[in-house]
This record gives structure tokens, C-alpha cells and sequence, in this order.
């Protein structure tokens, strides 16, 4: 390990062989990195968190720390982060509270730049982006891909699908389908996310595809039940390749709890 002379880390971390920890940054006894792991300066690790390989923290980040609800008693609750993430400066990541599953997580290569906010029990998922200052309330869902812009901040229990993209100073209180683009306050839809689903590879044909799904949703002036009757039609029209991502956004619906912003 190449570990900084003023780096304090508590001899019952676990530190895989090749973690670098910068100087004056603390590791705590619950800890678990894995390597290739680099840890910046006047970082703070703390709390049951466990993390992967080959991800990169910047100064002045506070990871593990408990979470900012007063119902917290200080159960032994987790942060899982996994591998090829990058976490700018003076981000905060909080445990889990044992009223929800006891978890936050955060998966693999996601690119998270300063000031970020991620509280308890979140689970945000794979390459996504939080631009400056964005920030997750308690029990937010965060899926493959999303971008979420600077200064947004998304309400507690609001779910944010695949692929969909938030602009910047925007207050999500409601939940956000996959693919879609939204901006403002209120937050209003503006379309599907086109040039980043063409830079992960979408087919013309299923960009098309999940355009009409959007104008069932949200422009044909149906109800929502009318529209998932809508769409449902549609999936069963297409081929299965197209087909499954109209019917990851209709599933969403299913699973929205706080309604979606339309």
C-alpha cells in the first residue's frame, strides 16, 4: 500500500495491497477497499462501507458517515460502492437506515463531480452523471446511465429511469420514466434522450420506437391508464429487440410510487 505518513487508518480496515491513501485522510475500522483504489487528501471514510476496485476519490469527501435522519440510532447499517467510480470533491455519501433495507449503493463507473450529495438508502446505478451540486434525498432510485445536471436535487422515494436525463437547477419531486429529458421548475418533459442513446448504440428503429412511446405518454392527450393501455399494444406490434425497451418504460410505470412527472 502506498499509504500517506499523516493518513490515520484504524488497524481493523481492510486494505487491499495496492489502495493508495492520501495525506491526512482517515479510514475507520468498519472499512473495506479493494484494489487499485486511490484515496485523495483529508478524505474521510467511515461507517460498514465496503468498496471496489480501481475507483478514485478526491479531496475532502465524507463517505460512510451516518445518515442525516433523526431516526437513525446508530445501527450498523451499510454503504456498498462498487468498481471504476470517480468522486470529485467534498461529495457525501451516507449509510443506510434500518427503516428502509439498511443500504445505500452505488455501482460501477460512475462519474460523480463535487459537491454531490447522495443520502441514505439511494441506489443509484451504472454510468451515470451527477454534475456539480446535485443531490439525492433518503431512498432515491437512480438508474443505468442517468445524467443528472448541476444543482438538481430529486425529492426522497423518487425514482429516475434508465437513460433519462435532468437539466440543471431542476426540483424533481415526482418520478422520472427512462429515456426521457426534463428541465425546470415544475419540472416539464421536453422529449427522449436521442444523442445519448445513439452514443450506447440504440438502432434508428428503436430510437423511433421509444419516440412513439413518448408521444403516447405524453403528448397523445390520453390518460395514463389510457396511455399504458397504449403502449401495451405497442410493444405487442413490435419485434423483441425494440420491444423490451418499450416495455422497461411501461414497467416503470408500474413501479412509479410518487407518480411521473408529465
Amino acid at each position: 500500500m502506498v499509504i500517506h505518513s499523516t493518513a490515520i487508518i484504524d488497524p481493523k480496515a481492510q486494505l487491499d495491497s495496492s489502495v493508495e491513501v492520501g495525506a491526512y485522510s482517515i479510514i475507520g475500522p468498519n472499512v473495506r477497499i479493494d484494489a487499485g483504489t486511490k484515496i485523495g487528501p483529508h478524505v474521510v471514510i467511515e461507517g460498514h462501507t465496503t468498496i471496489g476496485k480501481d475507483n478514485q476519490f478526491f479531496q475532502f469527501s465524507s463517505i460512510g458517515a451516518a445518515p442525516q435522519d433523526k431516526k437513525y440510532a446508530g445501527e450498523a447499517t451499510l454503504l456498498t460502492i462498487g468498481d471504476r467510480n470517480v468522486v470529485r470533491e467534498f461529495c457525501t455519501f451516507n449509510l443506510g437506515t434500518v427503516q428502509d433495507g439498511g443500504v445505500t449503493s452505488i455501482g460501477d463507473d460512475n462519474w460523480i463531480m463535487a459537491y454531490v450529495h447522495i443520502a441514505h438508502d439511494c441506489h443509484v446505478g451504472n454510468r451515470t452523471i451527477f454534475a456539480n451540486n446535485a443531490a439525492l434525498a433518503g431512498h432515491v432510485q437512480i438508474g443505468d446511465w442517468v445524467i443528472l445536471g448541476g444543482f438538481s436535487n430529486v425529492h426522497q422515494f423518487c425514482k429516475i429511469g434508465a437513460h433519462a436525463m435532468v437539466g440543471m437547477s431542476t426540483s424533481l419531486t415526482q418520478d422520472v420514466p427512462p429515456f426521457v429529458i426534463l428541465n425546470g421548475n415544475p419540472a416539464a418533459a421536453h422529449g427522449i434522450n436521442i444523442e445519448g442513446l445513439k452514443r450506447r448504440g440504440f438502432s434508428r428503429e428503436q430510437i423511433s420506437a421509444i419516440r412513439q412511446a413518448y408521444k403516447t405518454l405524453y403528448k397523445s392527450g390520453l390518460t395514463l391508464d389510457e396511455a399504458k393501455a397504449a403502449l401495451d399494444e405497442e410493444i405487442a406490434a413490435q419485434t423483441p429487440e425494440i420491444a423490451e425497451h418499450i416495455l422497461s418504460l411501461r414497467s416503470f410505470l408500474e413501479v412509479s410510487t410518487r407518480g411521473i412527472v408529465r
